[in-house]
C-alpha cells in the first residue's frame, strides 16, 4: 500500500475498525432514499461498539460521572465481546439512566441547562450516532454547517461573505425561541421517519432518550437536552425541513424546462418574478439573505409562520430582525459582519468580532494573568499561551481582526506588565510553536518562569475558505477533498497547551511535546498521516529504563498503531497491527529503526507480507 493509500486509510477512527465499508455504503443507500428497516444489528456490531468506546475515550468529558458515578475507566475493565453484549442487551428493552442537570454561566450573565448522561448512555448514544449520522449526511443541506463531521464556524462564515460580496446585503435575522428545549418530540420522530428511518423499534429507542428523566426535574415532554451526544445531530434533523423550504424558493424551486446546466436554470429563474434568498445556518443560528428589503420583509413573516406551523417553535422578538449590512453589523458566530463600499462601487466584507466576545477574551487573559502574578510558573504561563493562540486561531477569519486584538492586547499588556514587574526575566527559551507562529513580529519578548508569552496582537486575518458540497468523509473523493485540505490543527496546539499544566511528566516533556507536534507538521513522523486527538503518542525514541530523557531530539509523535508496532513483542499482537497500519518497505525500515532502540527485534518485510 502506498503512503497515499496509508494517509486516505487513516483519515479518521472508523478506518482503524473496518467500519469505513459500512458507513459509505451506509451513506449511498441514503442517497438513493432507502428505507432503513434494521439499524439495530449493525449499532450493536462489535466493531462499532469498539468504535463508540475510542471515541468517548477521546473526549473531554469521558471522566465526567453521570448519575450513577460511573466514568470511563469502568468501562475499560469490560472486554471487547462483554461491551458489545452490554449494548445488545440494554437495547433490547431499552431504559435510560436518568440524566444529571448542569447550569453552565453564559456571557450575558444567565445560565444554560446541560443534561450529561450516564457514561453508559453516552456509549449507547455514540453506538447510534456512528450509524445514523451517514444516512442522515447523505440527506442535510448543503449549507448546513453546525455539528456535522468536516464542517466548521469558518465554513459558515465564508459563505455569509461570499453572499455578502455577491449583493446579499439585507439579512433575516431569526433567533428562535429556547430551541433546544422546545423541540417538539412526536414531530422530531415523523422527520426521522420521512428520512427514511423505518425502523420502529429503533424510532421507540430514540423516543425514550428523548424522555429520559432528569434528576431533580422529572420527565421532559419536548425538548433535546444539549449535553447529549446525539443531540445536536438530532437538532440538525429537526432544521434540515427549513433549509429544504428556503431551498425551495429559489435554489431548488422547480421549472417547466429541465435544464441540464445549474447555470442555465439560475438565468431563467432571473427573469421569473421570483426573488433571490439563500440561508446560512449554523446549528439554531442561521441567517437568511436577500438582496431588497422588501423581499426580506416577506421572508421573515413567512419563516415565522412557518416555524409556528411546522415546528411548534416561536422567535424572539426582541432578538429577531433585518439588517441592511451596509449600514449596520449583522452579528454570527462570534463575529459582528458588515459591508463597505471600496474601489470601482464594489462592496467588500468587513468583520470584527463581537463586542462582547472582545471584553470576553480581555476578562478571560486577565484572570490568567492574575493567576501568573500568584504562581509564576512555566505551566501557569503555558495555560496563558494556550488562551492567546485559542482565541487568535478562532478569529482570525474576521477580516478587522488585527485592530480588535491590538485593543485587546492594549488593556491585557497594560495588566500584565504592572502585575509581573517583580517576577518577569530578561531572558527565556524561545519554542519552536513562537517561532513557527511570531518571529516576523516585532513584539518585544515578555519571559516568565523563563518561559516566553505569545503576543496577543500577533494576528492576521486568514481567509475561510468555503466547503465543497461533495467533501464528505462517506465516499472516496469526498475523503480525497478533506485530506486535501487538512493542515496542522491549531485546535491540537491549544489542546496540548491546555494539557501542560495537568499532566505528569517533566516541564521539559510538556514543553517540547508542543515544539514536537509543530515541527513534524502535526503528522505522523512513520506513516506521514494527520495526528488527531486521541490517535497520537509522544515516543522517546531511546527510553528512559536504557537511558534516554525528554530532550526534543529524543521525542517523536507517532499514531497508537505504530505506537504499538515499535513495543510489541507478541506475534499475535505484530499480526494484527501489521494487518491495520499495512506499512510500505520504507515506513517499516522507520518502525525497525525504532524497534532497535527500545530494545526489539527487526520485522522482516518478506516475512510480513
Amino acid at each position: 500500500m502506498t503512503i497515499k493509500a496509508q494517509k486516505k486509510k487513516a483519515l479518521r477512527f472508523n478506518e482503524y475498525y473496518n467500519t469505513q465499508e459500512v458507513h459509505d455504503k451506509l451513506y449511498q443507500l441514503g442517497k438513493c432514499n432507502y428505507k432503513f428497516t434494521d439499524l439495530i444489528s449493525l449499532i450493536t456490531a462489535e466493531q462499532n461498539v469498539m468504535l463508540a468506546y475510542r471515541t468517548i475515550k477521546t473526549n473531554k468529558g469521558s471522566k465526567t460521572a453521570g448519575t450513577n458515578g460511573t466514568i470511563i475507566s469502568t468501562i475499560a475493565e469490560t472486554n471487547p465481546e462483554q461491551l458489545a453484549e452490554y449494548v445488545k442487551s440494554r437495547l433490547r428493552n431499552y431504559i435510560p439512566h436518568s440524566v444529571k442537570r448542569v447550569e453552565i454561566p453564559k456571557p450575558n450573565g444567565k445560565t444554560r441547562p446541560l443534561g450529561i448522561p450516564t457514561i453508559e448512555d453516552r456509549l449507547i448514544q455514540q453506538c447510534i450516532r456512528q450509524i445514523l449520522e451517514p444516512i442522515l449526511e447523505a440527506k442535510f443541506y448543503e449549507h448546513s454547517y453546525g455539528f456535522r463531521p468536516d464542517r466548521s464556524t469558518s465554513h459558515a462564515i465564508a459563505r455569509f461573505y461570499h453572499l455578502a460580496y455577491s449583493g446579499f446585503h439585507y439579512v433575516v435575522d431569526i433567533d428562535i425561541k429556547g430551541f433546544f428545549d422546545n423541540v417538539n418530540h412526536g414531530k422530531l420522530l415523523k422527520q426521522l421517519w420521512t428520512l427514511g428511518i423505518r425502523d420502529k423499534t429503533f424510532i421507540s429507542i430514540i423516543s425514550r432518550m428523548l424522555k429520559a428523566p432528569i434528576k431533580g426535574v422529572g420527565v421532559p415532554q419536548k425538548g433535546t437536552p444539549q449535553g447529549g451526544i446525539l443531540s445536536p445531530l438530532l437538532a440538525n434533523v429537526v432544521l434540515n425541513e427549513l433549509d429544504w423550504w428556503i431551498a425551495s424558493q429559489w435554489d431548488n424551486f422547480p421549472t417547466d424546462y429541465p435544464y441540464q446546466y445549474q447555470r442555465s436554470k439560475l438565468l431563467a429563474l432571473k427573469e421569473s418574478s421570483l426573488k433571490e434568498i439563500k440561508i446560512v445556518r449554523y446549528a439554531d443560528d442561521f441567517k437568511i439573505m436577500c438582496k431588497d428589503y422588501k423581499t426580506a420583509q416577506k421572508i421573515f413573516t413567512a419563516t415565522q409562520m412557518w416555524l409556528k406551523q411546522r415546528l411548534q417553535l416561536d422567535i424572539s422578538p426582541e432578538k429577531s430582525r433585518i439588517t441592511n449590512i451596509r449600514k449596520r453589523y449583522s452579528e454570527f458566530l462570534g463575529l459582528k459582519l458588515k459591508v463597505r463600499k471600496g474601489k470601482a462601487n464594489k462592496y467588500t466584507n468587513r468583520s470584527h468580532m463581537r463586542d462582547k466576545a472582545r471584553e470576553n477574551a480581555i476578562k478571560k487573559l486577565k484572570e490568567q494573568v492574575k493567576v501568573i502574578q500568584k504562581n509564576p510558573t512555566r505551566e501557569a504561563v503555558n495555560k496563558y499561551n494556550s488562551i492567546v493562540i485559542g482565541l487568535q486561531n478562532y478569529y482570525s477569519i474576521a477580516t478587522m481582526v488585527n485592530e480588535d486584538f491590538i485593543k485587546i492586547a492594549y488593556i491585557v499588556n497594560k495588566s500584565l506588565l504592572c502585575r509581573t514587574k517583580k517576577i518577569r526575566a530578561r531572558t527565556g527559551s524561545i519554542s519552536k510553536t513562537y517561532l513557527k507562529f511570531y518571529k516576523d513580529y516585532g513584539y518585544k519578548k515578555v519571559f516568565i518562569a523563563k518561559t516566553i508569552l505569545f503576543p496577543i496582537a500577533g494576528i492576521k486575518f486568514r481567509e475561510p475558505k468555503m466547503i465543497s458540497k461533495n467533501c464528505t468523509r462517506y465516499t472516496e473523493n469526498g475523503r480525497n477533498s478533506i485530506h486535501q485540505r487538512l493542515k496542522m490543527d491549531m485546535r491540537i496546539i491549544h489542546y496540548l497547551m491546555e494539557q501542560s499544566s495537568t499532566l505528569k511528566g517533566t516541564t521539559e516533556y510538556n514543553d517540547n511535546r508542543i515544539s514536537v507536534y509543530v515541527a513534524q507538521n502535526g503528522r505522523c513522523k512513520v506513516t506521514g498521516i494527520i495526528l488527531k486527538i486521541g490517535n497520537m503518542d509522544l515516543h522517546h525514541i531511546t527510553p528512559k529504563f536504557m537511558g534516554g530523557n525528554d530532550e526534543y531530539k529524543n521525542l517523536i509523535y507517532i499514531t497508537n498503531d505504530v505506537h504499538i508496532l515499535v513495543h510489541a513483542v507478541e506475534n499475535k499482537v505484530l499480526e494484527k497491527y501489521l494487518t491495520t497500519v499495512n506499512p510500505d518497505k520504507r515506513q517499516l525500515k522507520k518502525i525497525n529503526q525504532y524497534r532497535v532502540l527500545v530494545g526489539n527485534n527487526e520485522l522482516d518485510y518478506n516475512a510480513c507480507y
